[in-house]
């Protein structure tokens, strides 16, 4: 064993035992759900015993870790992640990209994109990428930062605070599923220190919050209504695609799919 793989191996045991507390279970249970016995799940916490790839594969799954936690897993115990060993064929990842170009060209005339867990655009339909343009995004390829920093998108929301509270409060529990997440949680403090974010997530609960949040915004002098649907890849053990995002946006009256027809230059439907 290198001395790096000591040293990763090292920070295991802390590893298991904090998720196993999150998930507020005994030793005992865990060894039950994963398949392993009580005196193995102590050795392993106690850093008696070095896990198996199997092993952790089956704590994993026990402490239903999201898939970017089982990696950091793998890697505390001094193991690759499994989403960088490439194991999934050409074919399947034809089927996930060609499912994804479905939905969004299938959405149009309205915007739909995918972002990573970060929110940085990774690739929208012809609707999304005119709309970021109307909104002034420029080359901005982090949706969450152009709302939330000063500037032309930022302006363009009408009811920016209450916008903002739900998106952080959204980004908030992403980041709290991978608590190990060094990065996200460096992205969350970020945003939280843009001008007026942290004021705006802390604005008292409305008495009678509508059940679903429209984005209101201004662009080519329209008022437009926004809500907003998440799409994620189903049943996924890898970190990526565990973590993709595919953001549809959909109007909330009538003037909104009418300016989006326009935008798009088709006829609007009946």
């Amino acid at each position: 064993m290198t001395a790096k793989q000591s040293h990763a191996g090292g920070r295991f045991p802390a590893f298991l035992k904090a998720w196993r507390l999150r998930r507020r279970i005994s030793q005992l249970d865990l060894s039950l759900e994963a398949g392993l016995s009580q005196r193995h799940i102590s050795f392993l916490e106690t850093g008696r015993s070095r896990p198996s790839r199997f092993a952790i594969a089956q704590l994993g799954d026990a402490l239903q870790m999201p898939a970017a936690e089982v990696d950091a897993m793998l890697q505390a115990a001094g193991y690759a992640a499994r989403s960088v060993q490439n194991s999934w064929g050409q074919e399947t990842r034809h089927a996930i990209d060609a499912a994804i170009d479905h939905i969004l060209k299938g959405h149009a005339p309205y915007p739909a994109f995918v972002v990573d867990r970060l929110w940085t655009l990774q690739k929208g339909n012809d609707p999304a990428l005119r709309f970021f343009a109307a909104l002034g995004a420029g080359d901005e390829v982090n949706i969450l930062r152009a709302l939330l920093k000063p500037g032309p998108v930022r302006a363009c929301v009408k009811n920016w605070e209450e916008t903002v509270k739900a998106l952080m409060r959204l980004l908030e529990l992403e980041a709290a599923r991978r608590p190990h997440d060094l990065e996200a949680a460096d992205f969350l403090k970020d945003l939280m220190a843009l001008p007026g974010v942290e004021d705006a997530c802390g604005q008292p609960a409305s008495e009678a919050p509508a059940p679903v949040l429209a984005i209101e915004l201004q662009a080519d002098g329209q008022i437009l209504n926004l809500i907003s649907l998440i799409a994620t890849v189903g049943m996924s053990a890898d970190a990526v695609l565990d973590d993709m995002r595919i953001e549809t946006f959909l109007p909330a009256d009538e003037p909104t799919r009418a300016w989006f027809y326009s935008l798009s230059g088709v006829a609007l439907a009946g």
